[in-house]
């Protein structure tokens, strides 16, 4: 089943605990929370507090992005602040399998993420570990952004990978999600869609969930 996580980087902040719940009641399964620190990405989001203020609001599973260098200083923050699911980055991650390790330990799923540009290798060594591996669409920092068209092939040739891993890893897509797009990403073998704009911004958020999801056309 296709699954669907609201990116709260798209929502209104001065609303954040009210959109958190509008995403719950029209059928999202995750809240995507971004945690960018402006050095590994060009911005600055939000941190842990904001994200326990948002478990302690919506009982909506944690789907959080750590887009920060050395993410391995802040995976108990995040543990403590109700994440579900904590993805670090391989770009920024020197010992990308203990982190992994750790973040399982501390009760979460661990998942792995790939810039537009990283190669899927970088993957290899932690496929017998990971529970997630998110291909990121758009080079990271900003919403709104359009699908680069190549990360398609990418994402199925992170499916071939899983396949071959004989594992149960969901294949997350971040970035340019939308109705346009979800079809061929859907097609390429992803599992887990990151949907941002494409959710805040509809006049149905409900219909827009079932589109997404490939439900409805």
């Amino acid at each position: 089943m296709i699954e669907i996580s609201a990116s709260m980087l798209a929502s209104n902040y001065l609303a954040f605990g009210e959109e958190a719940l509008k995403m719950r009641r029209v059928g999202v399964d995750y809240l995507h929370m971004d945690v960018m620190d402006g050095k590994f990405v060009p911005n600055i989001s939000f941190g842990a507090g904001v994200i326990s203020a948002v478990h302690a609001a919506c009982d909506a599973p944690l789907d959080v992005h750590l887009m920060v260098d050395d993410p391995a200083r802040y995976l108990a923050d995040f543990a403590e602040s109700g994440a579900s699911i904590l993805t670090v980055h391989a770009e920024c991650t020197p010992h990308l399998q203990r982190a992994v390790k750790q973040i399982q330990s501390l009760g979460m799923r661990a998942g792995v993420a790939l810039n537009p540009a990283t190669p899927l290798e970088n993957l290899r060594w932690v496929m017998d570990d990971v529970d997630l591996i998110l291909i990121m669409t758009v080079n990271p920092g900003f919403g709104g952004q359009k699908l680069i068209p190549a990360t398609v092939e990418k994402v199925r040739q992170a499916r071939r990978m899983i396949e071959a891993s004989g594992r149960e890893i969901r294949l997350e897509v971040d970035g340019g999600v939308a109705e346009k797009t979800c079809g061929d990403l859907i097609a390429a073998g992803a599992d887990l869609l990151v949907a941002g704009s494409a959710l805040f911004g509809a006049q149905d958020a409900s219909r827009m969930v079932a589109l997404l999801r490939g439900g409805e056309r």
